[in-house]
């Protein structure tokens, strides 16, 4: 296993993409990972876009980057839903300056922008973000999957699959 004792933060909140989350949290606790579901609240159920349902195991406000070997967020309309809370970029924003790895998907590329850790670096995510990303300073990339720095992203639902593998190799060797 892969990621035997690695510690990873995987965000949740109210419209999650429910594969981008579940598929995510699978391969790393099948590489041997501890995930810890982060949400706005502790012990909260939520529902993602296609009905799937997710529990958070603690809230954003009562961990910090320095519990965590990597942090995930992933897509749907939770990313604008996160980007609100401070407790939660201030989680990706220590995270990214600690040099841990942070994997984003999708829509998550939005809480990226809030945790000011974009610009500079290579990003992709669905379509409905790329202007945002452009705006916030990143240079848009339309790849299913890569790793730029400490930063792992991922486009679209059809492209988990690369977006585990560039996440799993990342944590493993950061």
């Amino acid at each position: 296993m892969r990621l035997q004792n690695k510690t990873i933060a995987m965000f949740v909140e109210e419209g999650f993409e429910d594969l981008e989350f579940w598929v995510t949290v699978m391969r790393l606790r099948e590489e041997g990972a501890q995930v810890t579901i982060v949400g706005v609240e502790a012990n909260k159920q939520v529902r993602g876009k296609n009905a799937l349902s997710a529990k958070s195991d603690v809230a954003a406000r009562e961990v910090s980057a320095n519990d965590f070997d990597a942090v995930v967020v992933p897509g749907g309309w939770a990313p604008d839903k996160l980007r609100r809370y401070p407790a939660v970029t201030k989680i990706v924003s220590d995270a990214y300056a600690q040099n841990k790895i942070v994997g984003l998907i999708c829509h998550a590329g939005l809480v990226g922008i809030s945790a000011n850790i974009v610009r500079g670096h290579r990003a992709t995510g669905s379509l409905g973000i790329k202007d945002d990303l452009i705006n916030a300073g990143a240079t848009w990339v339309d790849e299913p999957a890569f790793r730029d720095g400490n930063l792992v992203w991922g486009r679209v639902v059809e492209d988990i699959p690369a977006f585990c593998r560039e996440l799993v190799s990342a944590i493993e060797k950061p």
